[in-house]
């Protein structure tokens, strides 16, 4: 299995009461609630606890991108994938992801990747995404395009990767005439490309495809529908004519271990809320903007989050009953993880070591533990 420790680089010092004033902690939380002198500890604090994570025996460090939010830090991941770069060695740097639909000219993805590529001697991984709707609402992109321009966003950086140049690009949403990448990649003909997703129908089979068997990794999702989405990607292979393997199936998941199942729900309980009723919470006009999917997938969407949404505020025991979170002891948090990958054949965890308000010494006293007690399991 391989191991991806992930981080979102929350700001833990938010005023969670007055977050709570606000319709949501996405795009119209005003900014003087943020400190700079305190921002800049917590990415010294956050990029620390990464770096831990190759002492650790972690395959990859996961960074992603989100815009105008408290809920991660990231608005620039190839800055925080580049300071990784400089202060590790051995383990892979996953960018999850750069959302393409947001760029006007996809070419500086393509360049800023290569980049990082060369400068880490070919241990990128490239992450592409369509971006949550909330970031239609902070950048102005038509949500309506979010498809459009993902694909063809996809098809020029992968050629700007992979051709030699130059040539030129004419598309609906971007057009060059000349595309002629310095650097070009370390990893040949390009870094690996995995695509995180909620699971949209259309995402599911685009990944599949067997010009592209990208990874597809499930974010957010109780136990169930990891499963369902997992099985979706592997019917859809079939479908294609080939079976998916193991590594083409990931999940995302909060994970914290402690001695036992009580002193973990006591310690990582509060923090867990945090992360997906102060953090998370969004109003389904930012979440699900008009335009943004289909009619089917956001049917599939609204119904297969119906329980978490009528229930209110999630609780700790609700999320970990769920199998949204793994927290607890070693054994229970192993267990977890082995139940899905017998049901589905994962082959791709991203443990989210830290979440929400979770502090420094008990982030990395989970790290230890996952560490020592449930990764050498994993690894057999």
């Amino acid at each position: 299995m391989k191991l991806v420790s992930f981080h979102l680089m929350p700001y833990r010092p938010l005023d969670l009461a007055e977050a709570a004033k606000h319709r949501s902690p996405w795009v119209v939380l005003p900014n003087h609630l943020y400190d700079p002198v305190r921002g800049a500890e917590e990415y010294e604090r956050h990029i620390d606890a990464l770096v831990y994570s190759e002492q650790l025996g972690f395959d990859a460090i996961g960074v992603n991108e989100h815009h105008q939010t408290a809920y991660g830090l990231m608005p620039a991941p190839n800055l925080i994938a580049s300071a990784l770069i400089q202060r590790t060695k051995r383990v892979q740097i996953a960018v999850l992801g750069r959302a393409l639909p947001l760029v006007n000219n996809p070419i500086y993805i393509a360049e800023e990747f290569a980049m990082l590529d060369v400068m880490s001697k070919g241990r990128l991984i490239a992450g592409f995404v369509r971006g949550i709707g909330s970031e239609y609402h902070s950048s102005g992109t038509n949500p309506y395009f979010s498809h459009e321009r993902f694909h063809e966003a996809h098809d020029l950086i992968v050629r700007a990767w992979s051709e030699e140049g130059p040539f030129a690009f004419d598309g609906r949403h971007f057009s060059l005439q000349y595309v002629n990448l310095w650097p070009r990649p370390y990893q040949r003909p390009h870094p690996p490309i995995w695509i995180p997703s909620q699971g949209s129908s259309e995402t599911v089979a685009w990944a599949a495809d067997p010009a592209r068997k990208y990874p597809f990794l499930v974010t957010f999702s109780s136990a169930d529908l990891v499963a369902r989405y997992h099985a979706s990607y592997r019917e859809k292979a079939r479908e294609y004519g080939y079976e998916a393997s193991g590594d083409q199936l990931g999940w995302a998941c909060p994970i914290y271990v402690a001695d036992s199942d009580e002193r973990a729900r006591a310690e990582a309980g509060r923090a867990v809320e945090t992360l997906f009723n102060d953090f998370l919470r969004q109003t389904f006009e930012m979440l699900m903007p008009p335009g943004y999917t289909s009619m089917n997938s956001m049917k599939n969407f609204i119904a297969n989050r119906a329980a978490l949404r009528n229930a209110g505020r999630m609780t700790a025991d609700a999320l970990i009953d769920s199998g949204t979170a793994l927290i607890g002891s070693p054994k229970t948090v192993l267990a977890g993880i082995e139940r899905m990958r017998e049901r589905t054949g994962f082959g791709i965890l991203v443990t989210l070591l830290q979440f929400g308000i979770l502090d420094d010494a008990l982030t990395r006293r989970n790290m230890d533990m996952f560490a020592a007690e449930v990764m050498p399991h994993l690894r057999d």
